[in-house]
């Protein structure tokens, strides 16, 4: 079975893969810093912020030596940016601990910040052809349906199983193919609503199929939890300059630039919001102020995150905010903001 189900993927891969820019490289830079991109990220907006990224920084070296600012900004608008700061802490430990060079072993891949079982199975199989199974969501789909595999893939018992699976079913013989055949496979075929399944070369093989439980497949026991979280931010002018500030919680959009913000429990009206103390904090009342009384709205959903952002216009006559950096209006661009600031300005 190992056999004729890998030949079966190899032979479909040739037929119908995509002409992806990293798959025509075994340099293991580029290879990681697709597969980083491509994590949470759909492959055609991925395509674009590849290319962006290695023409900024097209070596180790160059990520490592840049600043912070510089690699959130390249990567603005693509969300999860702690994905781009353990990129950037990756590349220097790779320059002190490894002397520049890329490691080649599967143990010194995972010790890069960021980086985890899939990921550093990715860049062993696709860079050095090495014989890691790589384990994705596509992955999961297409073994779940395919051999009839009920156990919750979000499961410490079936992310084992799964990890299991896959290693016995690896062409030895050609690895990286193999698992670019598989994911491939998923993303094109075996996707998660209405998948090919007429026309699909496994499905006289298929469990799900035969069995009419593909929409059931894979299993997940576990159901995503949505915060909802009221942002409402200060858009404080003073002329031509505004006010912003860096997040420097571990929270959502950390070491990203923002208004002064004051988060509440629900949805507040400009007269409650004046009488908060954090509105006190921020806006001093020596300063004359003029606040648009209907504010901007904007709703930005993440994955387990729906923020419900108002931005309140004020207008002072004098600077203040002892955290604040006021900048002019034409150099705001010049910072990394998070896609619901910067969907503000456009």
């Amino acid at each position: 079975m190992q056999e004729v189900f890998s030949n079966t993927l190899i032979n479909w891969y040739q037929l119908n893969k995509r002409d992806l820019p990293w798959r025509m490289t075994s340099d293991p830079y580029l290879i990681w810093v697709s597969e980083i991109i491509l994590q949470q990220t759909r492959v055609a907006q991925g395509i674009d912020y590849y290319h962006r990224f290695v023409s900024f920084f097209p070596t180790i070296n160059d990520l490592a030596f840049s600043s912070e600012n510089d690699v959130l900004k390249i990567w603005q608008g693509l969300g999860y940016y702690s994905r781009a700061r353990n990129m950037h802490k990756a590349a220097k430990f790779i320059m002190n601990e490894f002397g520049n060079v890329f490691p080649r072993k599967y143990k010194d891949v995972i010790s890069l910040p960021g980086i985890g079982e899939y990921t550093a199975a990715a860049i062993c199989s696709f860079a050095y052809d090495e014989p890691c199974a790589v384990v994705d969501g596509n992955v999961y789909r297409v073994l779940a349906r395919v051999f009839g595999i009920d156990t919750p893939i979000d499961s410490a018992v079936g992310k084992k199983l799964f990890f299991k699976k896959a290693n016995s079913l690896l062409n030895l013989e050609c690895p990286a193919i193999h698992n670019q055949a598989i994911m491939e496979f998923g993303a094109l075929q075996c996707v998660p609503q209405s998948p090919k399944c007429i026309e699909c070369p496994l499905n006289l093989s298929c469990w799900a199929y035969l069995n009419n439980t593909v929409e059931l497949h894979p299993v997940k026991s576990k159901k995503l939890k949505i915060r909802t979280r009221y942002f409402n931010y200060l858009v404080v002018r003073h002329g031509d300059f505004i006010s912003i500030r860096k997040r420097e919680k571990n929270d959502i959009w950390k070491n990203l630039y923002e208004f002064p913000l004051i988060e509440t429990d629900e949805e507040v009206a400009l007269e409650t919001l004046i009488e908060l103390s954090e509105f006190k904090s921020l806006i001093s009342s020596e300063s004359d102020i003029l606040i648009q009384s209907s504010p901007k709205m904007s709703k930005h959903k993440l994955s387990h995150q729906l923020i419900v952002a108002k931005f309140w216009e004020v207008e002072l006559s004098k600077k203040s905010g002892d955290k604040s950096i006021w900048v002019h209006k034409l150099e705001i661009s010049n910072y990394p903001v998070s896609k619901l600031i910067q969907n503000y300005f456009e």
